[in-house]
């Protein structure tokens, strides 16, 4: 029997004039306790008494002309039922299954069809992962019998049956699909549907990078690939590397014998549809790549990067199969938040970018950054007898083709055809799986460590055994529910799962650690020699694959790229519209008034207003290794450049992160706009007291997928990194590119997403108390710009420009330190004002007040003959000097209220987010 709690809250809120009132609550359905056991856990866990009301297997919410009950599908996987299942174990209560859900009740004149409107105006359902309940379910155990393996007749199939096949399922070109074929006519049988889906996976974009190893033929001359020139120019910079692109995230070295680790990456085709689960298990991913590097990190920190259409939108310019912007921003905030508070792991640093052609394909790039012994930082290699052992969450239907979808173009069937590549993450779970594997980590008993994640067991156990061969017992897989084929276990990407290789002597004390940590551990396979892939299904094969076909056979592409456009960038001040695309700075205004106005319009574009009440949701001082917090000043309302955390806490050194991006620049011009997305990064690190020469760098591409012209612009967007590395002499040490930030849709219309670099930076610096923040120290002390304000930034003189401003902060004579970036000098000097609670006097003229130079600073030191010490060698320029009060004042030009223009600046994101 299944008992029904619903919990809802005492007052209900007051709606329009058509629904008069509405009334919400929580279900919760709990299959195998009495109705004792059932008002147990309503009194003690579902119900809080002082605001809330609960009913025992009857209705909650009473006199409703309409109630509309919302749950996730069968097989998507609800977070809460795992915590659900673990408090009533707690107090003695065994239950068979539990689901929960949410109840909507509609009071007033309203009809069904009108309520199912609101339903989808409000976007509380989303078709994607949830479904209406129309009636009482008799069980909540999903049950169905294993599904067959299928042997697919490839060896027969003409070239229009072998597309038609990869079309919807394995996303390969012709050409791969015929060596596929080839292949399988060599060795004179034809594949199982497993071994389709291994080679789906494994040759996908998403995990073989086939673009940026591919041979570039640029205006008719050969290039070496992208990811050789990258890894070749960085490798001439390897002082402090550890490891690089070798592993699940780039590791560089530390201070005493400790090593510090990051990644960052995209989830943004499973966001497009999903954006609560696209995001939130983005955040799951990247936190396991970090964990998963050596024999095992711990998390310190984490960044989330969002590129979205303007929230504000009209619905009429959405293309079909989308979703509004302004409910993607909610939701992906939802789930940063929601992952990274619960699993303990801050979020310390992010941006948000808005541009009207991120409206089909947003942007969701999520970051995280951990700490490991150096002696555990280098890649394991399984040796022949290891055993793999799979921990943490079971496998279900849920992010199937996650990773050949994430490879594909997005079209108006993607929200049809792709709803199994979305995955909901529990962080619950995955904090239980990181604690079991430092603690395993520290006791020796870890060989290597993989996240499960793109291509699920078929990627982890595959990659993990390409040089030696394994063998794999797919049966032994602890499953969600009974019913899925055995290429739907290989390939699912459920999340919160991890692989760990084990000497066989090691496995018992490594299970025991499992259990104390509640979390399940299953050997799966065996790494023999045969340098074969072998699956087994119970006494079934149903999968032998050569592992050198599976990892080498894949044909080099050879691409044609060209550079037929001209890029455009000049170095004439700019600034933004409200559609974040960039024009040039307009006609001279001709008062005060219009001063004021175009800088009140600069302040409250979606690129520059204040973010404070989103970071407000964030929990970045978990772990106690706050050093320096997004916000700062005497009201903490003023942002500073990068994050300093502390992982050592008895120990001063400081791990600074930071990072740069501009969408709608690179869009102009891909070099220079590369090259100042870099310089942003570094300016945000150097700005807080970092210094460049001990920092690493991580890049990621986001790009429309490339056909000659854009690949032509990838190109000079890869020269451009490389130009920056060679120009600091710093390396990059981890990427990932996504190369499917195209619509395309049926009638026609194709949309781009701009092309995007983002440059993450990380580093070390040896005392957290030699460094600064954004807000405003001290009356009357003396403003400096520091740098050269050019939009085609000077690769010769920004490294003098970032040493003389790292040597300046940790002499302790600059008081505060802020970058220039979007929005231009004015927006700098008028966040440190808000930090400082004051104001300032400067003098610039228009075109250098919104001139949106990268490599430039504002500074405050005590006076002008400290400043042309510091600073001599490098170009610079006394602006003016800090007052009391609160004006922005502009010699000649205006005299605005700084409090005003804080209204204006933080206006826009409270009237989302309150």
């Amino acid at each position: 029997m299944i008992q029904v709690i619903r919990v809802k809250n005492i007052v209900g809120p007051k709606r329009d004039k058509k629904v008069t009132k509405a009334e919400s609550a929580k279900v919760y359905r709990l299959e195998g306790a009495s109705e004792k056991q059932a008002k147990i856990l309503a009194e003690k866990v579902f119900c809080e008494n002082i605001y809330q009301a609960y009913t025992l297997n009857s209705p909650i919410i009473k006199g409703a002309r309409e109630v509309i009950e919302i749950a996730y599908k069968p097989g998507v996987m609800n977070p809460e039922v795992s915590s659900i299942k673990k408090v009533a174990a707690d107090l003695g209560i065994k239950l068979i299954a539990a689901d929960s859900s949410r109840e909507y009740g509609f009071f007033g004149d309203v009809t069904k069809t009108e309520v199912e409107q609101i339903v989808n105006k409000l976007h509380l359902l989303n078709h994607m992962v949830e479904h209406i309940v129309k009636r009482e379910p008799k069980t909540l155990v999903i049950k169905g019998l294993p599904g067959k393996t299928n042997i697919i007749k490839i060896r027969e199939m003409n070239e229009t049956k072998l597309s038609e096949l990869s079309k919807d399922k394995l996303f390969l070109n012709l050409e791969e699909m015929k060596v596929i074929q080839n292949y399988f006519q060599k060795i004179k049988r034809d594949p199982t549907d497993l071994e389709l889906e291994t080679l789906a996976q494994t040759w996908s974009e998403h995990c073989a990078h086939k673009i940026f190893k591919a041979k570039v033929i640029l205006d008719g001359k050969e290039k070496e690939p992208f990811f050789t020139r990258l890894k070749k120019e960085a490798l001439k910079h390897s002082k402090f590397i550890v490891s690089a692109f070798v592993d699940n995230a780039g590791v560089m070295d530390f201070y005493d014998g400790w090593a510090i680790n990051g990644k960052a990456e995209t989830h943004n085709a499973p966001s497009a549809i999903e954006p609560y689960g696209g995001a939130m298990t983005g955040s799951g991913g990247v936190f396991r790549d970090v964990v998963a590097t050596g024999q095992g990190a711990k998390a310190v920190a984490s960044t989330d990067i969002f590129c979205l259409a303007p929230p504000d939108l009209p619905k009429e310019k959405l293309p079909e199969g989308t979703l509004p912007p302004d409910y993607i921003l909610k939701r992906v905030v939802a789930a940063v938040r929601d992952y990274g508070n619960r699993i303990g792991i801050p979020t310390n640093n992010g941006s948000f970018h808005f541009h009207g052609d991120f409206r089909a394909k947003p942007i969701v790039l999520v970051g995280a950054y951990g700490i490991l012994p150096k002696k555990k930082a280098k890649k394991g290699q399984p040796k022949i007898g290891d055993l793999a052992v799979v921990i943490g969450g079971r496998t279900g239907r849920d992010g199937i083709h996650g990773a050949t979808f994430s490879s594909a173009e997005m079209t108006e069937r993607t929200t049809k055809v792709n709803a199994t590549a979305v995955q909901i993450g529990n962080a619950i779970e995955e904090k239980r799986v990181f604690d079991a594997i430092l603690e395993a980590r520290d006791k020796n008993l870890i060989r290597a460590l993989q996240d499960l994640g793109a291509g699920g067991f078929s990627s982890a156990i595959g990659e993990m055994g390409a040089k030696i061969g394994v063998t794999v017992h797919l049966e032994k897989a602890p499953l969600k529910y009974t019913g899925l084929a055995p290429w739907e276990i290989w390939v699912s990407e459920s999340q919160e799962r991890m692989l760990v290789v084990l000497q066989p002597k090691n496995l018992s004390q490594f299970l025991k650690i499992c259990k104390k940590y509640n979390v399940e551990a299953t050997e799966i396979a065996k790494f023999d020699g045969s340098k074969k892939l072998q699956v087994y299904f119970g006494k079934e094969k149903v999968g032998d694959l050569e592992m050198k076909f599976l990892y080498d056979g894949l044909p080099q592409r050879v691409l044609q790229a060209k550079r037929n456009f001209q890029f455009p960038i000049s170095n004439v001040p700019i600034h933004r519209e409200e559609s974040s695309a960039y024009f040039q700075f307009p006609k001279e205004p001709k008062n005060e008034k219009e001063w004021i106005a175009i800088l009140e319009k600069v302040l409250a574009s979606g690129n520059i207003n204040s973010k404070e009440p989103i970071l407000r949701m964030y929990d970045h001082t978990v772990q106690g290794t706050n050093a320096l917090s997004p916000f700062t000043g005497v009201g903490m309302d003023g942002p500073n450049d990068a994050a300093i955390v502390k992982p050592l806490l008895d120990k001063p050194y400081g791990l600074v992160i930071s990072h740069g991006l501009n969408p709608a620049l690179t869009k102009l011009d891909p070099y220079w706009g590369s090259i100042w997305s870099a310089t942003e990064a570094i300016s945000n690190y150097v700005a807080v007291g970092g210094d460049y020469k001990e920092a690493c760098l991580i890049n990621n591409y986001i790009w429309p997928f490339p056909d000659e012209e854009w690949l032509g612009k990838l190109d000079a967007s890869v020269t451009a990194v490389c130009d920056f590395m060679k120009a600091l002499k710093i390396p990059v040490i981890s990427g990932k590119d996504s190369l499917s930030a195209t619509y395309r849709g049926s009638n026609g219309f194709i949309l781009h997403s701009p092309p995007t670099l983002c440059i993450s930076v990380f580093g070390k610096i040896p005392d957290v108390m030699k460094t600064t923040s954004s807000d405003f120290k001290k009356i009357g002390s003396t403003i400096v710009l520091v740098g050269k304000q050019d939009l085609k930034v000077d690769l010769k003189i920004l490294p003098k420009v970032l040493d003389k401003i790292h040597k300046a902060i940790i002499s302790g004579n600059v008081l505060v330190c802020h970058d220039v970036s979007e929005g231009g000098l004015v927006t700098s000097v008028f966040e440190m004002c808000i930090g400082g609670n004051c104001g300032a006097e400067i003098k610039a003229s228009g075109d250098e007040l919104f001139a949106e130079t990268a490599g430039c600073f504002v500074v405050e030191v005590e006076d002008e003959s400290i400043a042309k010490k510091l600073f001599k060698g490098a170009p610079f320029k006394i602006l003016g000097k800090t007052i009391e009060e609160e004006k922005l004042k502009v010699g000649g030009l205006f005299t605005a209220d700084i409090k005003k223009l804080q209204q204006v600046w933080q206006k826009p994101m409270k009237e989302i987010f309150g």
